[in-house]
């Protein structure tokens, strides 16, 4: 995956041919393979991803509980990260049951990550959006000012595959903006719902702070 200018491209993932025999060897259980199909999504799953996110459209009504958590994240063979976690319940009467929110950061690449999860999950447990810049070119704080456009849109559906729209420079997505642009009005929502630059601007501004110690002014190239 590349990141930069608040765009990131994800790995190719194509459908399997028709027909294809699966590899197995003898004695050995079958195993079978999904792929996920995030660059040119079927009609149907265009359909799919339009119906959830006008289930998630209203403006969010929340409860008094929430959860915020800061801290630092290593993972065997990543960059370590810093990341600020917010988690806020819908009242009751809401079709739906939890937002998370994360953004986090590492001395290459700033992600932040929306996850809102339905109360009743028959139709789909739960839809995410995320967005990506180059650390270089966009702090924490100003990711979240500058309502940056989701990139990548995933529903999860209990007992069937996911269904995932990203963007991809290898593929003409013109007929997908629409659903880019829904996602990204919807971030850009909840950004100021939850609260981000307002009552928990002081955890993003922490963030901020960590961003300085992964991301140094690039010095000039002296002339020999």
């Amino acid at each position: 995956m590349a990141a930069g200018g608040g765009h990131w491209t994800p790995l190719s993932l194509a459908e399997p041919q028709a027909g294809a025999p699966a590899q197995q060897s003898e004695g050995q259980p079958q195993i079978k393979l999904n792929y996920l199909n995030v660059c040119t999504p079927s009609a149907d799953e265009q359909a799919t991803l339009k119906n959830a996110l006008a289930k998630v459209s209203g403006a969010p009504v929340f409860g008094q509980d929430f959860e915020v958590s800061r801290g630092s994240a290593t993972v065997k063979d990543a960059l370590p990260s810093k990341y600020v976690r917010l988690r806020r319940d819908f009242a009751l009467q809401s079709p739906m049951m939890t937002a998370q929110y994360s953004v986090s950061l590492d001395e290459k690449v700033t992600i932040e990550t929306l996850v809102l999860r339905m109360r009743d999950p028959k139709e789909f447990l739960e839809i995410s959006f995320e967005d990506r810049v180059s650390a270089a070119a966009a702090t924490p704080a100003s990711v979240v000012a500058m309502d940056t456009p989701a990139a990548r849109i995933r529903i999860e559906r209990l007992g069937k595959s996911s269904i995932v729209l990203a963007r991809c420079d290898s593929a003409d997505q013109s007929m997908y903006e629409p659903l880019f642009k829904e996602a990204s009005g919807l971030m850009a929502r909840y950004r100021g719902a939850l609260g981000l630059r307002t009552a928990f601007h002081p955890d993003i501004s922490w963030l901020e702070a960590a961003a300085k110690t992964y991301v140094q002014p690039r010095k000039p190239h002296k002339q020999p």
